[in-house]
């Protein structure tokens, strides 16, 4: 979580400060991929849309700041195009940790081509085919969201099968705005158990199914969370739901993995390389 004030001293160890000219995202990701390899806990603040030399200054002053009250050099993750903006911040007294100098430069010897330098230019898409498909395919993960619509399932890039609550719905989201692919999930319900049988709109889309499934104690946490006491969350009904599920999806020959211990990141890396969808080029 990160907040635009400074933080009062905590037992944090360190500062982060993701400085960018646009929304700041990509230096968060990359600066999140590189922190998540020291058990530490870290302060963290974005400053995004920096994209002018005021702006740059007062980026500058507050990490000047976070240093003299801290007494430790805050790091400084950066993804400012422009060289004016990165000397500010590269002037204040901070580990610096430049993406943009890192690699493009390198890469612009390498091809043998200048950058464009060009600020915002990865969220500068809206006009975009490929912006739009992924607007697209929110849309059709929301409609087709916990079996709400059978409408257009053979437009769907991938259907999610599961009991209630085993991460289906962020999964197919996640899908949806990362890599604009149409996600429909259907919950795995009781009646289906019953019967023996998929929901009767599926099974013409059997080859576009990906199951996911949960342990028991982990469905029951969660489910506890959103109805306490409840039958609907008591390990005894976890555990049939979800050895009913598994067994449905290994008679149905359904590809499926467990979600009990992996991020939505995860999850929808090893969908992607199970349905393995038509890539577009940069």
């Amino acid at each position: 979580m990160t907040d635009d004030s400074l933080p009062s001293p905590v037992t944090a160890s360190r500062t982060v400060f993701f400085v960018s000219d646009g929304t700041g995202i990509t230096a968060e990701t990359f600066g999140h991929a590189v922190l998540s390899q020291f058990d530490l806990r870290f302060r963290q603040i974005r400053l995004p849309f920096v994209d002018s030399i005021e702006k740059a200054h007062d980026a500058a002053r507050r990490i000047n700041e976070s240093f003299a009250l801290h007494g430790q050099r805050p790091i400084v993750f950066s993804t400012l195009v422009k060289h004016d903006l990165s000397s500010v911040i590269r002037s204040a007294n901070g580990m610096h940790m430049d993406l943009f100098q890192t690699f493009v430069a390198p890469l612009e010897q390498e091809l043998d081509v200048k950058s464009t330098h060009t600020i915002g230019r990865i969220h500068n898409a809206v006009d975009t085919e490929e912006y739009k498909n992924r607007i697209e395919a929110i849309n059709f993960s929301l409609a087709h969201d916990d079996g709400q619509s059978h409408k257009n399932l053979a437009e769907a890039d991938v259907i999610l099968v599961g009991v209630s609550r085993s991460g289906k719905t962020p999964t197919s989201l996640y899908l949806a705005m990362q890599y604009g692919l149409k996600a429909a999930n259907y919950p795995l319900i009781p009646d289906d158990f019953e019967r023996g049988k998929l929901p009767s709109s599926l099974p013409p889309f059997k080859a576009k199914l990906f199951g996911l499934t949960i342990t028991p104690e982990r469905l029951s946490q969660i489910r506890n969370e959103r109805r306490a006491g409840s039958k609907y969350a008591s390990l005894e009904n976890c555990r049939y739901e979800v050895n009913e599920a598994e067994h449905l999806m290994r008679r149905e020959g359904i590809r499926w993995l467990s979600s009990t211990t992996k991020s939505i990141e995860e999850i929808a890396t090893t969908i992607l390389q199970e349905i393995k969808p038509d890539r577009r080029e940069y």
